[in-house]
């Protein structure tokens, strides 16, 4: 969103004598990465202030800069426009509420334990093919990100579709807040950062301040197959919509067909007749075919007819290291490398149960922030390994508890490993696999399990080029 930086001052309540005729074209927090026309403001964090790196955004073309009041600017007011507020984070916030309304188009937001990434571009794809859309670009889903996904909103899109992501109680009150959303999207609710929670009903509490802070004339879109979710109807005096696979589902997929590499469904309405139209999608696995669904169920909010989005909905690719199927030499590869907890690591075990291949096998990094659960949910997953794979192996920490699931489980201990680093996992991986294997990558962010996956698909075109 473009704005000036008169009208700017006006939100900032300082900086009457900033030049209107002077337009802020971008919004920045990272002086590395600042634009020409940027305004940047200056947070303070545990390892970095952005204060100092004012100067470097300044010198990088920043119209202005939001700094904290009483800083020393030394030579950076001579760089450029300085706006000098109490809390240069808070500003951030307000200043993107203002512009948020003052915009007045859909804001569609969406929150879950697992999959909000992938239905997040799911709803972005959908409502693309119909309308100008913005979404949340990368990781931007927290209280630092959300704000700057508003004010990167295309001033000509009709819609945005933000994702809301929580550590603590209370972030999405405040996100949603700040969003004023039109549609509160929930995908599921499961045991992700109960090292943050007692239980995984307050972190369904947490999940459903989204809701709760929905208005009256806004619609709540849950998942049915979840009951805490869709109890969650109770917290809106609005329109809620029900998306799912069980009968009571509003939007539901029925007719499932979960092939090697797409997975196709039929989409019933409730109160409609017919068999339903036929969508076919290129993310797989049962849990893809329900964010399909929570995204068609947006887009018949929105006024757009389910059934004219098949073409839009088959087009619509795998995030990177979310989910993406592919081949590397003559094996076949899920890597779902960028993040993991129990039950999305449960749904990828399922997709590779359901596969083709040689062998089945899982790699399986640690999943972060379970808290006191972490032992026993990790030990759980490698029982649930054991019955999807053939070869199990732990990469990190937590994860040597996969590994002791899965030879409880009766997994003989020749089939399973575990590694201190994803550099030690794939240097032996790279050994281990072979032509015909189906090999799933799956861990927490900080375990980085892609470099295992680099140095197997290295590997594997190495012995290709080799040939």
């Amino acid at each position: 969103m473009k704005l000036s930086l008169g009208d700017l001052a006006d939100i900032v309540g300082n900086g009457r004598d900033a030049d209107s005729a002077v337009v802020a074209t971008g919004w920045s927090i990272d002086s590395r990465t600042t634009q020409p026309g940027d305004v940047f403001f200056a947070l303070a964090g545990p390892r970095h202030d952005g204060h100092d790196h004012v100067p470097a955004a300044l010198a990088a073309g920043a119209v202005a800069a939001v700094v904290r009041r009483g800083w020393d600017a030394s030579d950076a007011s001579r760089a450029g426009f300085l706006f000098r507020v109490d809390d240069p984070q808070q500003m951030l916030s307000q200043v993107a509420a203002e512009l948020r309304r003052a915009w007045g188009g859909t804001v569609v937001a969406v929150t879950g334990s697992n999959g909000k990434t992938t239905t997040k571009e799911i709803i972005a794809g959908l409502l693309g093919a119909a309308l100008p859309v913005s979404k949340t670009q990368g990781n931007l889903n927290n209280e630092i990100g959300l704000p700057l996904s508003i004010l990167r909103i295309a001033d000509d899109s009709r819609a945005a579709v933000l994702e809301m992501g929580m550590n603590h109680a209370g972030e999405i009150r405040r996100m949603a807040r700040i969003a004023q959303p039109n549609i509160g999207v929930v995908t599921n609710v499961s045991a992700a950062h109960l090292g943050h929670f007692d239980s995984i009903e307050e972190i369904a509490a947490a999940k459903r301040e989204l809701i709760e802070e929905l208005d009256a004339d806004a619609a709540a879109v849950l998942n049915a197959d979840d009951p805490r979710v869709s109890r969650f109807s109770d917290a809106h005096r609005g329109r809620s919509v029900s998306f799912g696979t069980v009968a009571e589902a509003d939007f539901r997929a029925v007719d499932i067909e979960l092939l090697d590499e797409v997975a196709r469904f039929r989409l019933r309405r409730k109160g409609r007749g017919g068999t339903g139209a036929q969508f076919e999608t290129q993310l797989p696995g049962r849990h893809n075919v329900l964010n399909m669904t929570a995204g068609l169920a947006v887009a018949a909010e929105l006024g757009i007819e389910p059934r004219n989005l098949r073409a839009a909905a088959a087009e619509i690719q795998p995030a990177a290291m979310r989910g993406h199927i592919r081949r590397i030499g003559q094996m076949l590869v899920i890597d779902d490398c960028y993040n993991s907890n129990p039950s999305a690591a449960a749904a990828m075990l399922d997709l590779l149960a359901g596969l083709p291949g040689r062998r089945k096998v899982a790699v399986l990094g640690e999943m972060r922030e379970l808290g006191g659960n972490a032992p026993l949910l990790h030990r759980e997953l490698g029982r649930r390994a054991a019955v999807a794979a053939s070869r199990v192996y732990g990469v990190q920490g937590e994860a040597r508890a996969i590994v002791e699931g899965a030879r409880e489980a009766g997994l003989d201990p020749a089939a399973t490993g575990f590694f201190e680093t994803s550099e030690q996992a794939g240097a032996a991986l790279a050994e281990l696999l072979g032509p015909g294997d189906t090999v799933l990558f799956k861990g927490s962010r900080g375990v980085a399990l892609e470099k295992a996956l680099e140095r197997v698909a290295s590997a594997a075109q190495s012995a290709k080029g080799g040939r």
